[in-house]
């Protein structure tokens, strides 16, 4: 399978010049149809930051449901998307600069639905008073923290204060008694059971224990959504949505009665970091291609560029790889290099100016790289879709 795909891609895209990035729509699909089916037929929400091109967005969107709704990264970002057409947009990380927050509220005062996230009383403050100047009620979402901290681990990510009811309920009932804010959504994401994969090669040991950790985050996270939101309901406050879930904990965060919308985006391009899992796999639906550039020596053949390192914790499983060929490797000492980048592969494997096709570590960082995606379906390149950048926008 994987000789035929170089083949066929390889000819498909022979007379693009090197280097591009690529979508194989083909595949998309077949990621698009897994996750409808793994949803539980809960609304999906997209995760803008692993798509970062404005017509792939709106491809997935226009698949149909469970498809609904972008969580952004950036109130920029979401103010672009409303400028392009996009609605219901959540803005999943708090924001400060005033400028920023001005721009969102003047989109949901000319009647687009962008909801601001806040995860502590400065925010409800920041964004009440931005709300009384531009005199809008502007839509805000509570993100809780769903981590687990035990003696001498923390299992998840440092995102968010509100890790216990009473700081929850506090900031909840400010948002409440805001003259120009209101309560519009719940998100709790569960990173160490999204983000986290289980089935690394290698570590037998770490994937036990990293499931056993899995499986205790999901019933804790089930249970404080459902605590905390009947909470709020004494409160009076019935959000709109209750969001949570990624890519790794689409099907378990779908089971959960209380949830009402889950949020993927790694998934439909799905990325190398996504290939460890145990209880899924998807298509490696993007990617892009090196030229061969030099032949220093037998079994060593050179591509120009490629240093596209992925973001977290610097590592070589940030680093990204060749995918096809399926045999060649990065060597151990060069990597990925920022304007050359040498492979090992059987002698007579690779000729200059042949294509190497690779696949980023993580998904959306790919299109930063890159001004658009070389569009594949049915073995021939069919089309450009443009990504942020070829449109001018840069957020973070």
């Amino acid at each position: 399978m994987s000789e035929n795909r170089y083949v066929h891609y390889k000819k498909a895209f022979s007379d693009i010049p090197k280097p591009f990035a690529f979508l194989d729509l083909d595949l998309l699909q077949e990621n698009i149809k897994n996750i409808r089916d793994r949803s539980s037929g809960k609304n999906v929400r997209i995760a803008s930051k692993s798509i970062r091109s404005v017509p792939v967005l709106q491809r997935i969107l226009d698949s149909g449901a469970p498809f609904q709704g972008v969580m952004c990264y950036s109130p920029s970002e979401a103010v672009f998307l409303a400028e392009q057409g996009f609605d219901d947009l959540l803005v999943a990380y708090p924001a400060w600069e005033k400028e920023k927050l001005r721009s969102v509220a003047n989109q949901v005062q000319a009647g687009k639905e962008i909801t601001l996230m806040v995860d502590s009383p400065p925010h409800v403050d920041r964004l009440e008073e931005v709300g009384r100047e531009q005199e809008v009620c502007l839509p805000v979402c509570l993100d809780i923290d769903l981590s687990v901290s035990l003696p001498g681990l923390h299992f998840g990510v440092h995102r968010s204060p509100l890790f216990t009811l009473d700081s929850f309920l506090e900031t909840a009932k400010k948002i409440r008694d805001a003259k120009h804010l209101r309560l519009d959504g719940i998100m709790g994401y569960e990173a160490q059971v999204a983000g986290v994969g289980d089935r690394v090669p290698g570590q037998v040991l770490k994937n036990g224990g990293v499931r056993l950790l899995k499986k205790h985050s999901i019933r804790r996270a089930a249970r404080i959504r459902k605590e905390w939101t009947t909470a709020l309901r004494e409160l009076g406050l019935s959000p709109r949505f209750i969001n949570g879930g990624g890519t790794g904990s689409l099907a378990e965060t779908a089971q959960e009665d209380v949830v009402t919308e889950v949020t993927v985006g790694s998934g439909f391009y799905s990325p190398i970091l996504f290939d460890h899992y145990h209880s899924f796999r998807y298509q490696p639906a993007a990617g892009f291609a090196l030229e061969v550039t030099r032949h220093p020596r037998p079994g060593i053949y050179t591509c120009s560029g490629g240093g596209y390192i992925a973001s977290g914790a610097a590592g070589a499983d940030r680093l990204p790889r060749p995918y096809l060929p399926a045999e060649a490797r990065l060597t151990s000492l060069e990597g990925a290099g920022e304007v050359q980048t040498p492979l090992r592969l059987k002698e007579g494997g690779l000729s200059l100016g042949d294509p190497v096709f690779f696949r980023h570590a993580k998904a959306g960082e790919l299109c930063e790289h890159f001004n658009e995606l070389w569009i594949i379906s049915a073995g021939e390149a069919i089309d450009r879709y443009p990504t942020y950048r070829g449109m001018g926008a840069c957020f973070l």
